[in-house]
């Protein structure tokens, strides 16, 4: 071989080694532990549980309408594909971002106990507690009046403009999809208890599966006759009186009065600052405010300096929970009929006082609630953005899945089983009273910081508080972006007593020993476990007109852009 040969065979050797050089550190520069990337886009972004919930409400966007007109877009075809977890027959809230004023809006859609529903009424009638399904478990649905709320308000479009795509899954049909499948099967028997239930949910006998084609006429003649006469008819129109005839033929107190005298209403968002950040969540009747308790006790903490999933931060964080919802528990019900110390909760000086009963050695297993100072999970989550930067945070759920298991005739949907929530105890603040609010589970979350702005929300019960708080500290103390901050291993504690709690599998082994030496009573779940709820995150980047969006892989769902117009020419 000559000299110039072996000189360029050399330098092509070394292009080469270059190359994988530089390919190596390329991937090595890409290595992450989230599973999927971010939605960036400089057009809206809707991310929703479902795909198809999702792409409607991009849709929307395209063709000129709000943040607000894509999320209900996306709620009404969430209670098509996902029946179990939302729908008209069940409660909503939700956090506006008006981007032109900088201001947010909380809108609270959670409807009331019938005026002759009481504990004395249930007694008589062989309850002891609050019943979880049948007909006195359910309270006025919210979702419809909270859809016209935001519309008329927000919207840039009419409401029936955002029902179309919801009308046409609901008659033409739509595949089931992986989770729904499984939510679905698990909900039969409740469903074979109601003929009406079963006739529209249990086709040929049983829950639909994997890739079925599932079809609902009636719901879609519901939403027809909520987009031609607007969302009064569920309250004083013919949905209305099919839901009354129903309740009044199961022997329940509902009356034309309750649903007539409803109105979702507009309350102004609470708010802590956490390490720079503030985040803001509904006020009560909601667990909101369990959150923000949570994350004034957590700020005592420097989780950062901890680590992220290392079990002093853990800890710190799960014996915040417990002290959070011991007061949720004693102090949280509606406040237009029991006052609710919220500005004593809230305190910063009252969370040092609680943070100081934390103790770094060893769990505490019987946490009792404080006493505030006097001062002046079934789900869905969704939220949106436009191009302009107004966003939304909307939260919709039946409760409990199929909620009370009743479907009012010709209606397609089930009523939900909120009433459950309610005390039994006539001296509690959450006591069952007619025309009262039940404490609620469902909590929009929101958070900002300088340009930035972030709508977000986790779904499932009890689980929601808690995964908030979790989700701000992802952000904030351990710097993830919103769908690293997704998918990061969460726990959850479903119960007010106790040392038990709930790791994710992914939690590092180290940190589970640890926290078992402690005297935590840990159980493993899945990688990905339904227990702690999925959650869907929108961000608004003002600096850079740009937009992101996030959806947990825990979920069916998707984060969508917005597409583009194209015109040929």
């Amino acid at each position: 071989m000559n000299c110039k040969l072996i000189r360029a065979v050399f330098r092509l050797g070394m292009i080469s080694a270059v190359m994988v050089t530089n390919l190596s550190d390329s991937l090595n520069a890409a290595d992450r532990t989230q599973g999927r990337s971010m939605v960036v886009s400089k057009q809206g972004i809707v991310a929703a549980e479902h795909p198809l919930a999702a792409q409607a409400g991009a849709e929307v966007l395209a063709q000129g309408g709000s943040a607000v007109d894509a999320a209900v877009a996306a709620n009404a075809v969430m209670g098509v594909v996902a029946p179990m977890m939302c729908g008209v027959g069940g409660d909503l809230f939700a956090i506006v971002y008006d981007a032109r004023s900088g201001t947010l809006h909380g809108l609270n859609a959670s409807g009331w106990a019938p005026a002759g529903l009481t504990i004395e009424f249930l007694r008589q009638r062989g309850h002891t507690n609050m019943p979880l399904s049948g007909i006195h478990s359910v309270t006025v649905p919210g979702a419809v009046d909270g859809w016209g709320k935001l519309v008329g308000r927000f919207g840039r479009k009419p409401l029936r403009q955002s029902l179309a795509p919801a009308i046409r899954y609901a008659e033409d049909g739509f595949p089931v999809s992986e989770l729904v499948a499984e939510y679905w099967s698990s909900g039969e028997r409740l469903l074979r208890s109601d003929s009406n239930a079963t006739r529209t949910f249990l086709p040929g006998g049983r829950a639909p599966q994997l890739g079925e084609v599932f079809k609902n006429p009636d719901l879609a003649a519901a939403y027809r006759m909520i987009a031609k006469r607007g969302p009064r008819v569920m309250y004083d129109g013919e949905l209305a009186r099919r839901v009354v005839s129903w309740s009044q033929r199961l022997g329940g107190t509902l009356t034309k009065d309750d649903l007539r005298a409803f109105e979702a209403e507009w309350v102004r968002p609470i708010s802590v600052t956490y390490r720079g950040w503030t985040v803001h969540e509904i006020p009560p009747n909601g667990q909101g405010i369990a959150a923000l308790m949570m994350l004034n006790l957590m700020e005592c903490q420097p989780l950062a300096d901890y680590g992220h999933l290392s079990a002093r931060a853990l800890h710190a964080m799960i014996e915040s929970k417990k002290l959070a919802y011991a007061d949720l528990l004693r102090y949280i019900a509606d406040p237009r009929v029991n006052g609710v110390p919220v500005a004593g909760l809230l305190d910063k000086q009252y969370a040092r006082t609680r943070a100081a009963l934390i103790d770094p050695s060893r769990a505490n297993c019987d946490v009792a609630p404080g006493v505030p100072p006097e001062a002046g999970n079934d789900t869905t989550y969704l939220c949106a953005v436009d191009s302009e930067g107004n966003m939304i945070s909307l939260i919709q759920s039946n409760y409990y899945s199929f909620g009370s298991g009743l479907v009012p005739d010709g209606c397609g949907f089930v009523l939900q089983n909120r009433g459950g929530l309610f005390s039994f105890d006539r001296g509690h603040p959450n006591a069952l009273a007619g025309r009262k609010r039940p404490l609620h589970t469902i909590i929009p979350g929101f958070m900002e910081r300088g340009s930035l702005r972030i709508a977000f929300g986790i779904m499932g019960g009890w689980n929601q508080a808690q995964a908030h708080a979790q989700f701000v500290a992802n952000v904030v103390d351990y710097g993830l972006n919103i769908q690293a901050a997704l998918e990061a291993p969460r726990f959850t504690k479903m119960t007010f007593t106790g040392c038990d709690v709930q790791l994710e599998s992914r939690v590092p082994g180290e940190s589970v020993d640890e926290l078992r030496a402690l005297g935590h009573e840990v159980k493993i779940v899945g990688a990905f476990a339904q227990a702690v709820g999925g959650g869907q995150a929108v961000l608004r980047d003002f600096a850079r007109g740009v937009n992101y969006g996030a959806s947990d892989p825990r979920k069916d769902g998707a984060a969508i852009p917005q597409p583009v117009s194209i015109k040929v020419r």
